[in-house]
């Protein structure tokens, strides 16, 4: 009977609608099950972030199959948006897919029939049923195969707050609209205003950049760049091998140097109060930031698990990662040029037939490529086809950030070797992790 039914997929994102595409080639019937309005939703909210690769780049090889069957051409040349690489990219790609891309459908929890996760009797025979919310508040649930959840990363945010929780009254801040977590659209509105940025990755250098040049146009304006770390050495590094990436960071820094934006080192938040002149950021220390209108926490992202709860996983304790590959990716312990591309074997979980793949795999870890999601899901769909041999063989080689970043820096050391230059074939990261 298991045989029979679709593999289901939670998330119609990069990751997501390549694993449906691949599927297909084998003769594997997928479902797209996704929470937006369309596929891509996700990207979507950050469709005026451009990419750090080209076109070519971006395009898992399945998917670019299946497009080509109905006459589509990859865009050859440019980094585009996340809304271009939606429109021209993702949304062809799930119209290809049709119905198997079934959209406003909230997944609120994946068991086995007539099995909660305390059960070992009969459980690997039985399938798994996946139950979902409608956007007019119906429920119903499918039987699957196997399940490949997709969800990504990109609705749970971490706080500004150094300890993983908000920081005293963040909560009333944020719901203020005082606090965001998104890379800004638009700065116009923060002219003449003091505005903090906290984070020390690129999403908070392309919003750093952003409000630099807010400050140029508009000298009233004041920002202040918060990091954990003790220093920016490494950020920005010319080892990095997908270049715009590395110049973002060069361009952050040089908007520090020219000072044009006041980095505040060492800062590790722990109350944002309301005072007589706005917000004051208070560190864990006792250092404080006062007058501030608004502030940006773009300090990562962190898996949702609650509707994982009657599936056996297993995920490393620190990095809610699949533990299979969270050593390769721990920031404690990761030196730049070590990671390297995962595949089933890695992401295999205690429940036989789920998988956590893409942006979600690596939990509250930095270092995602969307390559690295589209060798996943090659990998993970050859393994559920039971071709052992393709699911075994690595055909990626990733690309060297030449930085590091995370805890292991926190106090201002480095974590990482001189980088070893290294052969690409493919290499895709987005501004934002990608779900």
């Amino acid at each position: 009977m298991s045989e029979q039914l679709p593999v289901v997929i939670i998330g119609a994102g990069p990751q997501g609608l390549a694993a449906a595409a691949h599927l297909l080639e084998r003769g594997i019937e997928p479902v797209v099950l996704e929470k937006g309005f369309g596929a891509g939703a996700a990207v979507s909210e950050w469709g005026h972030v451009r990419l750090f690769s080209e076109w070519p780049e971006l395009v898992d090889q399945a998917s670019r199959r299946l497009l080509e069957q109905g006459g589509w051409a990859a865009p050859l040349t440019g980094y585009p948006t996340g809304g271009e690489w939606v429109k021209e990219y993702l949304a062809p790609l799930a119209a290809a897919l049709g119905s198997r891309v079934r959209t406003s459908a909230t997944v609120t929890g994946v068991s086995r029939v007539g099995r909660d996760r305390v059960v070992d009797s009969g459980r690997a025979s039985q399938p798994f049923t996946v139950h979902m919310q409608h956007a007019d508040g119906s429920e119903g649930r499918l039987l699957a195969r196997a399940v490949l959840d997709a969800s990504g990363t990109w609705e749970q945010p971490n706080p500004a707050g150094a300890e993983g929780l908000p920081a005293l009254d963040e909560r009333a801040a944020a719901a203020a609209g005082q606090v965001e977590y998104r890379i800004p659209a638009s700065v116009s509105e923060l002219s003449g205003k003091h505005v903090v940025v906290v984070g020390s990755g690129h999403s908070a250098a392309h919003a750093v950049i952003r409000l630099a040049g807010l400050v140029q146009r508009e000298p009233g304006t004041r920002v202040d760049w918060a990091i954990r770390r003790g220093t920016l050495a490494g950020f920005g590094s010319a080892d990095d091998q997908l270049a715009a990436r590395g110049a973002l960071g060069g361009r952050a820094r040089k908007v520090v140097e020219d000072g044009r934006v006041n980095l505040v080192p060492g800062f590790r938040t722990a109350e944002i109060r309301q005072d007589d002149e706005g917000l004051a950021l208070v560190s864990d220390d006792g250092q404080e930031i006062t007058g501030v209108n608004h502030v940006f926490a773009l300090t990562g992202f962190r898996p949702e698990l609650s509707f994982l709860s009657e599936v056996r996983t297993a995920l490393d304790p620190s990095l809610q990662a699949v533990a299979g590959l969270a050593s390769e990716i721990d920031p404690n312990v990761h030196s730049c040029g070590t990671v390297r591309a995962t595949g089933a074997l890695e992401l295999a979980q205690p429940e036989p037939g789920f998988y956590i793949i893409g942006a979600k795999s690596y939990g509250r870890a930095p270092t995602f490529l969307a390559l690295t999601g589209y060798e996943q899901v090659r990998s993970v769909v050859a393994e559920l086809a039971g071709d052992h041999e393709a699911a075994a063989r690595n055909e990626l080689v990733l690309p060297d950030s030449g930085v590091c970043g995370g805890s292991a820096d926190l106090d201002g050391g480095s974590c990482c070797a001189p980088a070893a230059r290294q052969s690409v074939e493919i290499g895709s990261r987005p501004l934002i992790p990608l779900g």
